[in-house]
This record gives C-alpha cells, sequence and structure tokens, in this order.
C-alpha cells in the first residue's frame, strides 16, 4: 500500500478521481527503495474537461484587474510561505533532496511573488506614443495568450513550474499544471495552496499524468500557451506536437553542459567550495551543475588533487533520516543511475582517468545512492560524447588549457549553452569570455549554480528556445497589440488618388 493518497486532477474549482483509467504510475522512494509513496492514476478523458475548465477560467481572469489578480496571488504567497516546511518534506521524499536543500526550495515560493510583482510588471507595461502621427496617438498594449499548460520537471518540482504559474496568472491567463510524473505529491501541496487562494472556477487547473497526457494537452486547439522545463528530448516531442499550430507560443527550459574555467590568476581558496558545490548540488541533476572544468595547466596538480579530496569528504545519505546531515541524497531513479553508470563508462573508453569512479553506495536503507565522480582528460575534443552530453547526476570531467582562447574553445564544444562561469582576477578575461562563450548565463568568480529572480534564465542551442525564464518569464505570457488613435474626424473621398469620377 502507498502511503501517501493523490487527490486527482482538479478542474471546475475540485478534485476529480478518474474514471476511465488510461496509466497508472507508481513512485517509490529514492531514499529508500522498499517504501512506495504513492499510485497515481490517470485519466484520458479529463484532458478535455480539464482543457474545458481551463478556457471557462480564462474568460472570467483576463476581464478581472490587474489589482485583484495580485491581491488573489498575495494570498497564495500567504498560504505557501505557512506550507513551506510540508512542501519540502514532500520534495525530500520524492526527489531525495537533503531536506536543508528541500527547504530553500519551498522557501523560495513565496518570494516568487514578490519579484514578479515588484520586477517582472515593469517589463509588459501598456506604453502609449503622443503625436506617433500628426494628430494620432499610438499605443502598444499587452493582452493574455489563453490557457498556459506548464509541464514541470522532477528536479525542481516546484520551485520552477511555480514561477511559470505566477507569470501566467499575473497576466491574466489561466492555467493548467501537469506535473513530472516523478513528483505528483510535492506538486499537489503547492497546487492546494493555488485552490486556497481565492481564484474563480477554472483559472488553476491541475492533472496528473505522463507522456500520453502531455502529448494530448500540447497537441490541444485550446492551449495558447506551453510553457515547459525538462530534457531536450521532450522538448524535441514538444515541437513536434504543436510546429503546426501557430496560435500556440511554446516556451523551453532544457538541459545544460556547464562549463566553468579557472584561470591561473584566481583565488583557488574560493573557487573550491563554489565548484563543490556546483557539481554535486541536488547530486547534480540541475540543469546548471557545472560538469566541465576548464583548468589552467599552471595550477592543476595541486587544485585537482584538492578538489578530489574534499569530494571524498562529501557525505551521501537518506535525506531525512540521518545521524549526520548529508551533502547529497539519491539520485531520483533506477533509470538515472543507469545513464549515470553508463556515462562514467563511456568516458573511460574515450581516455578519462577515473580519479573518482563510479559506485553504488550500500547504506541503512536501499535506495539509488551513487558516488560523485570526477574524471580528467588530459585533451579534449568535439569527439568525446562525455564533454558533449547532458548526464545529469554527480560527474565532473577536468581538463587542462594553456590560454584562455584555448579555454573559451573548449567550452563551446557543448551540443548546449546554458551556464557557465569564469574565475579570474583579470576583468578583461571575464569581458572576453561574455564576448566569445556561448551561454545563456555567465558568472564571474561565481559558479554557475543558483540564479537571481531578477535576471534571465535560459540558454542557447540545445538549452532552450529563446525564451528565457526568470525576470522575462512574463514576456512569453502576453501578446502585443498596436493601435492608433485619432478624434480627427472630417475625411472625405476626395482624398484618395486615383478615385474614378
Amino acid at each position: 500500500m502507498s502511503a501517501i493518497s493523490l487527490k486527482g486532477d482538479y478542474f471546475q474549482g475540485k478534485y476529480q478521481t478518474p474514471k476511465k483509467i488510461a496509466e497508472t504510475i507508481e513512485k517509490t522512494n529514492p531514499s529508500n527503495t522498499q517504501q512506495m509513496l504513492w499510485r497515481g492514476e490517470c485519466d484520458l478523458d479529463h484532458v478535455e474537461y480539464v482543457v474545458e475548465s481551463a478556457v471557462m477560467g480564462f474568460e472570467t481572469w483576463r476581464k478581472t484587474d490587474l489589482a485583484k489578480r495580485c491581491e488573489v496571488l498575495m494570498n497564495y504567497r500567504k498560504i505557501v510561505e505557512s506550507k513551506k516546511n510540508e512542501i519540502a518534506h514532500a520534495i525530500s521524499l520524492e526527489t531525495g533532496k537533503p531536506v536543508w536543500e528541500a527547504l530553500t526550495e519551498a522557501a523560495g515560493l513565496a518570494s516568487k511573488v514578490d519579484v514578479t510583482i515588484k520586477d517582472s510588471l515593469e517589463r509588459i507595461k501598456d506604453k502609449t506614443i503622443a503625436e506617433i502621427m500628426p494628430m494620432i496617438t499610438g499605443h502598444e498594449i499587452k493582452k493574455p495568450l489563453g490557457p498556459c499548460l506548464i509541464i514541470g520537471p522532477f528536479n525542481f518540482p516546484c520551485h520552477l513550474a511555480n514561477g511559470q504559474i505566477i507569470s501566467a496568472l499575473l497576466t491574466g491567463n489561466s492555467i493548467i499544471f501537469k506535473p513530472s510524473e516523478k513528483t505528483f505529491y510535492s506538486s499537489q501541496l503547492m497546487f492546494d495552496c493555488l485552490t486556497e487562494a481565492g481564484f474563480p472556477n477554472g483559472v488553476v487547473n491541475f492533472i496528473l499524468g505522463g507522456a500520453k497526457i502531455a502529448g494530448a494537452l500540447t497537441s490541444h486547439k485550446n492551449i495558447k500557451g506551453v510553457f515547459f522545463t525538462g530534457s531536450r528530448n521532450v522538448g524535441l516531442k514538444i515541437l513536434e506536437n504543436t510546429y503546426k499550430d501557430l496560435n500556440k507560443l511554446v516556451a523551453l527550459e532544457l538541459g545544460g553542459k556547464n562549463a566553468t574555467i579557472v584561470h591561473h590568476d584566481c583565488d583557488t581558496k574560493h573557487a573550491m567550495p563554489e565548484l563543490i558545490r556546483a557539481c554535486f548540488l541536488t547530486s547534480g541533476q540541475r540543469c546548471t551543475s557545472t560538469s566541465t572544468i576548464f583548468i589552467h595547466k599552471n595550477i592543476e596538480q595541486q587544485f585537482v588533487q584538492d578538489f578530489v579530496a574534499i569530494t571524498k569528504r562529501l557525505i551521501v545519505d537518506h535525506p531525512t533520516e540521518f545521524v549526520q546531515e548529508p551533502f547529497m541524497g539519491p539520485i531520483i531513479d533506477e533509470a538515472a543511475v543507469k545513464v549515470y553508470k553508463d556515462y562514467c563508462l563511456q568516458a573511460k573508453k574515450e581516455g578519462a582517468e577515473a580519479l573518482i569512479d563510479f559506485s553504488m553506495l550500500n547504506l541503512k536503507y536501499p535506495g539509488h545512492y551513487v558516488s560523485p565522480t570526477v574524471h580528467y582528460f588530459k585533451q579534449a575534443s568535439s569527439q568525446y560524447e562525455t564533454l558533449r552530453a547532458e548526464i545529469f547526476a554527480p560527474n565532473v570531467v577536468f581538463v587542462p588549457y594553456t590560454d584562455i582562447d584555448e579555454a573559451i574553445a573548449l567550452s563551446n564544444l557543448s551540443d548546449y549553452g546554458l551556464a557557465g562561469a569564469i574565475f579570474t582576477a583579470d576583468q578583461s578575461i571575464y569581458h572576453k569570455c561574455l564576448a566569445d562563450m556561448q551561454v545563456g548565463i555567465l558568472n564571474l568568480n561565481r559558479s554557475t549554480v543558483g540564479a537571481s529572480a531578477r535576471l534571465p534564465f535560459g540558454g542557447l542551442k540545445h538549452s532552450g528556445n529563446h525564451r528565457p525564464a526568470g525576470v522575462s518569464m512574463i514576456e512569453h505570457c502576453v501578446h502585443s497589440i498596436a493601435s492608433l488613435e485619432t478624434m480627427q474626424t472630417g475625411s472625405s473621398l476626395a482624398e484618395i488618388k486615383g478615385l474614378r469620377a
């Protein structure tokens, strides 16, 4: 028996349990695989009802003034703040994140409301241009898209979807939230906060499901916005489902293969903890995790030696039941373990030296506990799959370089272009990296993980489709109307040239 009871799908203002079960998804605890967490029943017929509900809700919500929308979202802010501990515990159960890390995610849900209202709204204000033509006033007006689908990821099941949901709702759209099939429970807890906030019927909707449900939703003619965070392969499937429908706006936040350059003049004592966190937080399951470190040859020997020594000290354990607080919990599931192990084997085939090799860890509870791994290549090659593919596990590869142009060229080998970092005391090198590195996020003397909600968040190449989240997410939730306004009258047919008498 599962320990957690899921409520079903939420539409027309209430939770409704499936009547015709198309798929059953079972979730075990990654920290204790003997524990069944929940069993999710998915009803394909509910797709139509959920979309109908969102269409109805949109007609109400788009006519609701901004002050009222802000008021309801601030109600949500209070509720989600009050339930952060419960949500954090659910995140730990489902993802394996240590509870201290899950709390940082849960605590950020409320503050995202503040940032979106204070910083994002400025980006979509209506504009008026007086005398845009003689005696004519010009207007640019922002209008909501319509019912929007938010498909959440497993690694930040609440935080990433929350930002997209808030932007969509603030701008007058209704929403349908389909969480990752690996994190139904924590997503449901967050969604409960929306249901209590006071939105009119149909404005907020929720549906459980896997690929079939997602496919039916993304291709539905009445969905006007699709916001997805997850893997490149799933992003491509969404594009296949939607590319013929020009009524849809699709915003994709996909993977990363993020490089950090450690130059010979940097403060290595500062860079070390930054990189340990960047490589191994969330067991490497962040799209912004550092997976390649290009280290200057003048400092590589000592730096790599110290990095390996510290990595071996990292505590891996159950996220909530431990004697000593862990840095890492398990990774998400058995499939992820296999991918991780295969890439470590691939690294060896490509000539990498395993400074810390892959191993499964035998702890108090059976789970998907793996060691962090560190590999070393004497030189990089664009042919090395290990240096190009996203692994999404606690792995990092060191590669030495001689000059900064070489390091930048190596960093651009990847198929992805999300985040990068440079550790140096030389501002000119930083600006060179800004100009030449093919990434959407670049940090100086700060690692690739951790981003400000007051800046755009997105990448290039296979990391997205140029519709970044963060503060600019709100721009993808509206479309623009241009209008010319004149109170002047008196035009006559005599003004038309070429008119037969």
